[in-house]
Formats: structure tokens, C-alpha cells, sequence
């Protein structure tokens, strides 16, 4: 994919939100109330700029057009804070295009420029094999799975896996 990773503007929202309304509403990939209105989703993805260990980022092709976008925190408070997680959202028309996977690196190279010693994804919904498929593909490995945390429309009571990268 030819594009580049940058961090979200304020305005970049009217971009993110189709997207992010159409993934949550669906409910095959996120754990988020199908009913957020617009400014809760925006509070939920959108990092305060004041706020150095939450990061929001879009990717852009060369026209500029949002194609996808990470929200990156740290997975805990206090001391859990050394661990990094993040959430990843890519418009449909460009799956497939290797967004994410450039969301991805430019996240695990963020968290091991603030001083982060791993990154855990909390809830990956074992049937979003895509997702499965390239975190393991960029060192991530399954330390558990939840069984039937989570409702999917077609496949019913799934499995949510916690995943884990060591980045020191």
C-alpha cells in the first residue's frame, strides 16, 4: 500500500466517523454499543491532544482521503501503564490494501518510542481471522481466549482473544 500513517486532526473526524458508525453497527468486530451517538464515538476514539500516551492516526492515500484509522492508549492505568493497546478501524473500500498493517507498524514503532515494554489487544474477536491472521503475522501471539464473550450477528457466541507482543 502506498499511503502514509499521520495523526488525526480534529476535523479528521467527519472522515473516521462513516466508517466507524458502519464497523460498529455491524457488530462482528467491536465490542462498542451499536447505538454511540456520533459524539460518544468521537469521545471514545478521538485522544485529547494535551494527553502524550493516547495517540489517534489516520492513514491517508496520496490524495488525502482518510482510509483508516488507530487509536492507541495505554492498556492500563497506573501500574499497568507500561503496556500499550490500541483499536483499529479501516473504511471497507480499503481492505485488503495492507491499511492496517500499516496502522499496525507505525503503532508498535510509536509504543516502543514512548518507552513501552508490550502491547496487548484485549478483545480480538477469534472469527475476524483478517485481524487474527496479520497481528500474528507482526509478532503478536494468543495467550488466551475468552469463550462466548462475544455475540456475533452470523456465528453467534464467539471467543475473544487477548493477544501480546513483547516489545523489549
Amino acid at each position: 500500500m502506498t499511503g502514509q500513517i499521520r495523526n488525526a486532526a480534529a476535523d479528521d473526524w467527519t472522515a473516521i466517523w462513516p466508517f466507524f458508525r458502519d464497523i460498529v453497527t455491524a457488530r462482528e468486530t467491536y465490542a462498542y454499543d451499536p447505538e454511540l451517538t456520533e459524539e460518544q464515538g468521537r469521545a471514545l476514539w478521538m485522544s485529547p491532544p494535551a494527553d502524550p500516551l493516547r495517540r489517534t492516526t489516520v492513514a491517508v492515500d496520496a490524495d488525502g482521503t482518510v482510509l483508516g484509522s488507530a487509536s492507541m492508549y495505554p492498556n492500563r492505568p497506573g501500574p499497568g501503564s507500561h503496556v500499550a493497546s490500541a483499536s483499529f478501524m479501516v473504511d471497507s473500500a480499503a481492505r485488503g490494501k495492507g491499511v492496517g498493517r500499516l496502522l499496525c507498524e507505525d503503532m508498535i514503532a510509536w509504543a516502543g518510542d514512548e518507552g513501552f515494554r508490550a502491547i496487548q489487544f484485549n478483545a480480538v474477536v477469534e472469527t475476524n481471522e483478517p485481524a487474527v491472521h496479520l497481528w500474528q503475522e507482526l509478532g503478536f501471539t494468543i495467550i488466551g481466549t475468552v469463550p462466548e464473550a462475544f455475540e456475533h450477528p452470523k456465528h453467534g457466541y464467539v471467543g475473544l482473544h487477548v493477544m501480546h507482543r513483547p516489545l523489549r
